[in-house]
């Protein structure tokens, strides 16, 4: 299983309550939240065994089967189709799915394909069969992540809006330098820590974000998960700033609190410099100070 699947997987299970509300709005009064969800991962191989031409495809499939508050034993069955390259028989293989599924468990099914790919004209959302007078159309619910609104999907407080924002910079990550997109990945996961997330689901994202955005070049990666430590350190405690004036107040040294402040940040600057290589830019934007600031202490250090 390749890498980007094995992600899909783990975050789907991670954050199924998040994407029934993200693609459902009124999820709460449809879904038992409460009863929990069961993915058939085992069963859904069984009814469609992959072929040897299918190993190396660039989609992944969940089934899930996920109570209503219709009834005490109501539920149904949501099939996700993880889609990221063309496939001019696409709509066939999901009414394939779909009538295996509702074959085998006699329940209803919905589906949802998410497109990944950048391919703009691809975003088939039916299937129609004929034959001599005999007709049936299979319609499918589609969500394609390149035509979403980056603005919209991070005023959302939606932890699944975080992934479809992590999938839509992996799919520029082509277009930029490791340098445009060192910046922009790290100015997500800020982001992200600015919202009220749970911590585990705070850490999943992170971890969705460090493996499925990637870079060309690998110290790229060392870097960003070596600042990915120093901001989750900071959002556990109070900060760089507040923990310095706290550290003054109880030495009683009021008056040096700024200077304090300064040579703390100083240290930080100088740690991300020497141990991380960043750039200026990158060490201002986590140690919170300006790119002078930052070009005072790397001077400092050549001295």
């Amino acid at each position: 299983m390749k890498r980007d699947d094995t992600l899909w997987k783990g975050i789907l299970e991670n954050l199924f309550d998040d994407f029934l509300r993200f693609f459902f709005p009124d999820a709460d009064k449809l879904f038992d939240m409460k009863k929990g969800f069961q993915f058939l991962d085992k069963e859904l191989e069984q009814l469609f065994p992959a072929s040897e031409n299918m190993q190396d495809s660039k989609f992944v499939d969940k089934l899930v089967k996920v109570f209503t508050k219709a009834g005490k034993e109501e539920w149904l069955l949501i099939h996700i189709e993880i889609q990221g390259y063309h496939d001019k028989d696409f709509g066939k293989r999901l009414f394939t799915y779909w009538y295996r599924i509702t074959d085998k468990y006699g329940k209803p099914v919905t589906t949802i394909a998410i497109f990944t790919d950048t391919n703009k004209n691809f975003k088939p959302d039916s299937y129609e069969y004929k034959c001599l007078g005999t007709t049936n159309t299979f319609h499918f619910n589609t969500y394609k992540i390149i035509e979403q609104d980056e603005s919209t999907l991070e005023k959302s407080e939606n932890p699944f809006a975080m992934v479809v924002l992590t999938v839509l910079l992996a799919s520029k990550s082509r277009k930029l330098t490791d340098e445009h997109l060192y910046n922009l990945k790290f100015s997500l996961a800020k982001q992200l820590m600015q919202h009220e997330f749970s911590k585990k689901k705070i850490g999943d994202l992170l971890i969705f974000l460090q493996l499925y955005v990637r870079f060309a070049d690998l110290k790229y990666n060392l870097n960003f998960d070596k600042a990915i430590e120093v901001i989750t350190k900071n959002k556990r405690t109070m900060g760089i700033r507040e923990m310095v004036l706290e550290r003054a107040k109880k030495e009683g040294r009021e008056e040096g609190m700024e200077k304090g402040i300064l040579k703390g940040k100083a240290e930080v600057v100088s740690n991300l410099i020497l141990k991380m290589g960043m750039t200026d830019t990158q060490a201002a934007d986590i140690a919170e100070v300006s790119v002078d600031f930052v070009k005072k202490v790397r001077r400092k250090l050549k001295k």
